[in-house]
C-alpha cells in the first residue's frame, strides 16, 4: 500500500505542474507594475478552474505523502520522488513541445541511475 502511496503523490504531483504549465501558457505575463494589476492577475487565476484543480492536486500530493511517511523511512522514499520531474519532462516535450537536448537526456538518466543506487544499495 505505501507504494501506491508514492506513486499517488507522484501522480498529483506531475498533474498539478503539467495542468499550471497548460493554463499559464493560455494566460498573459504578470504584470510588472502596479500592485492592484497584480491582485486582480491572481484573482484571475483562482477562477481558473484547471488552476484551482492544479492547487488542489498539489494538496491531495500531501495528503499522499504524509500516508506514504508512514510506510516508509524518508531517506527510502523521498528519492521516489525524483521521478515527477522527470516524467514532467518527458510529459512536456510532447504536450508543450519543449525542448529535448542530449544534456536534458544524460540528467533524466542521471536520475534514475540515481534513483536505482539509492533503493537498491
Amino acid at each position: 500500500m505505501g507504494y501506491l502511496f508514492i506513486a499517488a503523490t507522484i501522480l498529483f504531483t506531475v498533474y498539478g505542474q503539467l495542468i499550471l504549465k497548460w493554463r499559464m501558457n493560455m494566460k498573459s505575463n504578470l504584470p510588472e507594475t502596479g500592485i492592484q494589476d497584480v491582485l486582480w492577475y491572481y484573482f484571475h487565476l483562482f477562477t481558473d478552474f484547471y488552476i484551482l484543480s492544479g492547487i488542489a492536486a498539489a494538496f491531495f500530493a500531501s495528503l499522499f505523502w504524509m500516508a506514504a511517511m508512514t510506510k516508509f523511512e524518508i531517506s527510502f522514499a523521498y528519492p521516489f520522488m525524483s521521478l515527477a520531474p522527470a516524467l514532467v519532462f518527458i510529459l512536456g516535450i510532447f504536450l508543450f513541445d519543449e525542448t529535448f537536448t542530449i544534456g536534458k537526456l544524460i540528467g533524466l538518466g542521471l536520475i534514475i541511475v540515481g534513483l536505482i543506487v539509492m533503493v537498491k544499495l
